[in-house]
């Protein structure tokens, strides 16, 4: 687990988390994008990532896949997953994000977020949670409350996950 300078205060948000926001390059995968000779796009995913996912939400929080990109690849791990807010082709990601969380009734405050890059940022500086993969760019890992030891794609998530379970008293009861 991630030990961050004021361990209390990051437990204290992790606790309010009742939504677990992800970007998807870079966070659920490690960045790269597979293209194949017949135009079809790949990437990879990190089993212990979707293992996180499923008992976070096993634990009644809602899981959101929010992407600039559209990928039917993405679409697929979300199905796999069970996860049901996925918003892919995103152009303004704090729209989309403020959109998610009026239609789950929650607040700033009830969300956690983990991002890679610049467009996570704005996302990163208002939630309750920020946390940012190992390999973010500086500016997010300044911004976030907590950088993760993992990288993108490697299991970062699942770390994420863990955090926020652990806090919540939820972690392998």
């Amino acid at each position: 687990m991630p030990l961050p300078p004021d361990r209390a205060e990051i437990e204290g948000r992790a606790r309010k988390v009742r939504a677990l926001v992800l970007d998807v390059d870079g966070v659920l995968t490690d960045g790269k994008v597979l293209l194949l000779p017949d135009g079809a796009e790949g990437r990879t995913f990190h089993v212990r990532d979707g293992l996180g996912i499923q008992l976070v939400q096993a634990a009644r929080i809602p899981v959101a896949f929010v992407s600039g990109r559209d990928d039917d690849v993405v679409r697929r791990r979300a199905r796999e997953l069970g996860v049901e807010h996925v918003l892919l082709g995103i152009q303004d990601k704090v729209a989309a994000y403020e959109q998610l969380l009026k239609d789950l009734s929650l607040s700033d405050a009830e969300a956690a977020y983990i991002g890679d890059d610049l467009p996570d940022l704005p996302i990163i500086q208002r939630c309750g949670l920020g946390l940012a993969v190992a390999d973010a760019a500086s500016e997010l890992r300044l911004a976030a409350h907590v950088v993760l030891r993992t990288e993108g794609g490697e299991g970062a998530v699942r770390e994420a996950c863990e955090l926020i379970l652990e806090a919540q008293g939820a972690w392998l009861r």
